[in-house]
């Protein structure tokens, strides 16, 4: 017996129950079945695909006309560590977004999963000044809770901290708004013209809120996240017609309140799940700064690279422009993608695991939702994987379970796809959907 909400559950041996209320009035509960798993599982007798078997499964997919020429591929099975299919794997390509996987786990070793990003306001230069110190935090969020990003920190509590710390009777007519913490060029080399703002990315601030979206929970992202930053502090404060501008704190400025980001293991999760290019930038500054080096695009790229291999990888081949993979210029080998994935999943280092629980799940959330594989012979959860597109570049980077119950990760990057961004991904859904159908022996 039990009690559930103020009712007596009475259950009898062999499942079902009887909800009894204070007037005796009895409901009957259905009987239940036994649970059927929700997620693919893994066994710890299954069969390694043979390799020979599983690439004549896969060339043929690899080889369609709507990836292009330029494929390259890796498939590693996970618990041996045995190279399955390696074609081109250290030749480096365009990675698109799936250069997201390395930031993450430079951000991940080298800030640590429990660090979290620290917004500051501090008084101003005068009666009536606050000033906004950008932190690096772009999920800090204009609604409470946040609408894009579960746990962030919201202007509300900044602004709540602030009117207690002030003097009574203080009005502010003035928010300045510093972005110093972050230097260099507002886009990166290898950008379009279009790139910044659009509805993916904007120009990298210290200072932004949700995510450089110019709405909360909206798609088009701002030209001008810093000073959006300080007039969401003013309507936080109750004084949106004070004047807000960018500019540098005072020298030894008193803190008014200060709020925090969801730990970094979130903040990865969230950059590679929704493939936030924004977030991501934000994360290998980040990493930049903790290295002793320019929070800037080069100076994060130049510390993404460091930071990888400090954590045991094999970066020949790597060139990044940027943090995100937004950049033309970013060059990664499949091999790499795979030996950091093939490390997520056994834990080497302990740290970048928070990557691997951040892929997108094929057919259920991230930008794998409306990706799903169809047949009901393999079950729901079988492919977990980071996407990538640009034009003319589309990857799929992620883990795939076998039908047998086998974990492999998989990379494939084709940066030389005719167009056709639909025929590209349903060709790259083709390589996972086999993997995780396949018995190859």
């Amino acid at each position: 017996m039990a009690l559930l909400g103020g009712y007596l559950l009475v259950r009898p041996v062999g499942g079902g129950g009887v909800l009894q209320g204070a007037d005796d009035a009895a409901v009957a509960l259905p009987e239940l079945g036994s649970a059927e798993p929700v997620l693919a599982s893994l066994s710890l007798e299954a069969p390694v695909p043979a390799g020979r078997a599983l690439q004549t499964e896969l060339d043929p997919l690899l080889s369609v006309p709507a990836l292009g020429g330029g494929v390259s591929a890796q498939v590693v099975d996970v618990a041996t560590g045995e190279l399955l299919l390696d074609r081109d794997g250290d030749d480096p390509a365009t990675p698109a977004s799936t250069a997201k996987l390395l930031t993450a786990v430079a951000a991940l070793t080298t800030l640590g999963p429990e660090e979290t990003l620290e917004t500051t306001v501090v008084a101003g230069a005068g009666p009536g000044e606050v000033v906004l110190v950008g932190g690096g935090d772009p999920t800090l969020s204009r609604t409470a809770p946040s609408q894009t990003y579960p746990g962030a920190a919201t202007m509300a509590d900044l602004a709540e901290q602030v009117r207690a710390a002030l003097p009574a009777g203080t009005e502010v007519t003035r928010v300045v708004v510093d972005n110093s913490l972050f230097s260099g060029p507002l886009t990166a080399d290898g950008w379009g013209p279009d790139d910044a703002p659009s509805s993916y990315a904007a120009p990298i601030t210290a200072a932004a809120v949700d995510g450089a979206r110019v709405e909360p929970g909206g798609l088009a992202r701002s030209g001008q996240p810093g000073l959006d930053a300080g007039m969401a502090l003013a309507d936080a404060l109750g004084v949106p017609g004070a004047t807000v501008a960018l500019g540098d704190a005072p020298v030894g400025a008193g803190a008014l309140g200060t709020v925090a980001s969801a730990p970094i293991a979130r903040l990865a999760e969230q950059a590679v799940s929704q493939s936030d290019n924004v977030l991501a930038e934000a994360l290998a500054r980040h990493v930049a700064l903790a290295r002793d080096l320019p929070a800037t695009f080069e100076g994060a790229a130049e510390a993404v690279t460091g930071a990888v291999a400090e954590a045991g990888f094999d970066t020949a081949g790597l060139e990044l422009a940027d943090g995100s993979g937004l950049s033309l210029r970013d060059r990664i080998p499949v091999a790499l993608l795979a030996d950091v994935l093939v490390g997520a999943a056994t834990g080497a280092p302990a740290e970048i695991s928070a990557m691997l629980s951040g892929l997108p799940v094929a057919g259920y959330d991230g930008t794998l939702a409306e990706r799903g594989d169809e047949d009901p012979a393999t079950a729901p959860g079988a492919v977990r994987a980071k996407t990538g597109t640009l034009l003319g570049v589309h990857a799929l980077a992620g883990t795939v379970v076998t039908a047998d119950g086998r974990l492999l990760v998989f990379a494939v990057i084709a940066d030389e796809a005719p167009g056709d961004r639909a025929a590209a991904e349903a060709a790259l859904d083709d390589v996972a959907a086999a993997l995780a159908r396949c018995g190859c022996r």
